[in-house]
C-alpha cells in the first residue's frame, strides 16, 4: 500500500498544500480561512473501525510530512513577500516546524471521521475484516502495482492517442488546404 500512496494520495496531498497558500495570502490580509465543512456525528465504534481501516492501509504515509511540507511552502511564499527577511525566515522554520510537530495527526482524525461519515459502523467492521482476510491483504499488497501500471498505461495511451488526434487535425486542415 505504500507504493500507492506515493502516486494518487501523495498527489492530493501535493495539490491540497500547493491550494493552501491562498489561505495563507488570504490571512496574510486579515481574512480568515473558511472552515471545513462539518461531518455528520458518528459512534465511537465507527470511529475506531475507521481509524483501523487507515492504519491497515498505512493512510499517515501520505500526509507524514505534511507539517514540515506546509512549513517549507509557508516559508517560501514568506520570502518570497519579503526578500530581505530570508535568513530569518530560514532560521524561523525549523522553530515553527518543530512547535507544529505532531499536528498532522489532526489529518488522520478528520480522515476517520470522514470514513465513518461515508460509511454505516457495520459497514466499516466489515470492511475491516476484509482488510484482514487473505484477499484484503492481496488487495493491499497488489493495488500499488496495479494502479502504477494503470497509470503507465494511460500515460502511453495518452501518448499514443494524442498523436492520432494531431494526424485527424492534420489530415482536416490539409483538405482545407492547410498545411500545419
Amino acid at each position: 500500500m505504500k507504493n500507492v500512496l506515493k502516486f494518487l494520495p501523495a498527489a492530493a496531498l501535493a495539490a491540497g498544500l500547493a491550494l493552501s497558500a491562498a489561505p495563507v495570502a488570504a490571512q496574510q490580509a486579515g481574512q480568515k480561512a473558511p472552515a471545513a465543512p462539518a461531518l455528520p456525528k458518528a459512534s465511537p465504534a465507527a470511529i475506531a473501525a475507521a481509524k483501523e481501516i487507515l492504519q491497515i492501509k498505512n493512510a499517515a504515509g501520505m500526509y507524514a510530512g505534511a507539517v514540515p511540507g506546509m512549513v517549507e511552502k509557508t516559508k517560501g511564499a514568506l520570502i518570497q513577500q519579503n526578500l530581505n527577511y530570508q535568513k530569518d525566515l530560514n532560521e524561523v522554520a525549523p522553530i515553527v516546524a518543530q512547535q507544529l510537530n505532531g499536528r498532522q495527526s489532526e489529518i488522520g482524525e478528520g480522515m476517520a471521521q470522514i470514513y465513518a461519515s461515508e460509511f454505516t459502523e457495520q459497514e466499516l467492521k466489515d470492511l475491516v475484516t476484509f482488510y484482514k482476510s487473505p484477499l484484503g491483504k492481496k488487495l493491499i499488497d497488489a493495488e500499488p502495482r496495479a494502479i502504477g501500471q494503470s497509470m503507465a498505461f494511460m500515460n502511453s495511451w495518452a501518448q499514443n492517442f494524442s498523436e492520432t488526434v494531431m494526424g485527424a487535425f492534420r489530415a482536416e486542415m490539409r483538405k482545407r488546404g492547410k498545411e500545419i
